[in-house]
């Protein structure tokens, strides 16, 4: 899909790889909803934006975990734009470490990292269907494909939403709806460095884990590397290539992948 004259929504657009996105778009000839839990941070993309591109996008303050703020988010860039042709599912939290997670952080992960592309897809699929093309992406994770070290709320939502944009690509794909799903390892954004900041030995692993296994990409890379998956509309979006190799030998031999995995993770809890 070529972006330019295309409407699109990005969640979490107010900092990291939702901004980099929004910048990117813009600059395609895209027409942006820039959506965030942080209204403030959101305006301040939205404003930088328009300066080099005036009229390129609008701002909004929204929780994905409420369905009714989705809708209202889609009612805007109908509004403000016209019928929505790409939803950038990007919103997303870390989570808690290991199984002190409690009900509440399970519920919120849950919510945030998986549940909200769920919402998103229920009210934008009708819509697609009907006019035969639409493009959904989802910001997972490369611990969507392999796993998270520290985090089980984030190791799990990850793996959920990785399975939910298959599904989305295998029940639509053949009726003009095309996914793409990003799986980044380290990107430098304050999602990376929360785990060191936690004052917690899991939590300080799982930051170890990320940027000691390959580069640390910036923001905008990233968004290069979506833009260029999108306008070949292709399924799974690897800024990190390492991660392809990591995932074909954890398929090639899953007992040997786990037990790497765990002397890995010794390795960081000593150095934790």
């Amino acid at each position: 899909m070529n972006v330019s004259h295309r409407v699109a929504i990005v969640t979490g657009g107010g900092g990291g790889i939702g901004s980099a996105l929004v910048a990117r778009l813009a600059r395609e000839g895209a027409r942006v909803v820039v959506a965030d839990l942080d209204a403030e941070a959101a305006r301040t993309v939205s404003r930088a934006v328009n300066a080099d591109h005036p009229g390129s996008t609008v701002s909004t303050g929204v929780d994905v975990s409420d369905t009714a703020r989705i809708e209202e988010l889609i009612d805007l860039a109908e509004t403000e734009f016209g019928p929505v042709d790409l939803y950038f599912a990007n919103a997303g939290i870390a989570g808690a470490p290991g199984l002190e997670a409690t009900e509440q952080d399970w519920d919120l992960s849950i919510d945030v990292n998986l549940r909200a592309h769920i919402r998103a897809a229920e009210l934008l699929l009708p819509r697609w269907l009907e006019r035969g093309e639409g493009y959904f992406v989802s910001t997972a994770s490369a611990a969507g494909l392999l796993t998270q070290i520290g985090s089980a709320t984030y190791a799990v939502t990850k793996h959920a939403a990785v399975a939910f944009a298959e599904w989305l690509s295998v029940t639509y794909g053949d009726r003009g709806v095309r996914v793409s799903c990003l799986c980044p390892m380290g990107v430098n954004t304050r999602m990376l460095s929360c785990g060191e900041d936690s004052g917690d030995t899991l939590g300080r692993a799982a930051t170890r884990a990320v940027t000691s296994a390959g580069d640390v990409l910036e923001p905008t890379e990233v968004a290069d590397c979506v833009l260029a998956a999108i306008e070949d509309e292709r399924f799974l979006i690897l800024p990190h290539e390492d991660v392809l190799e990591m995932y074909r030998q954890k398929g090639s031999d899953y007992d040997g992948w786990l037990r790497g995995m765990r002397r890995y993770q010794s390795t960081l809890l000593a150095q934790a």
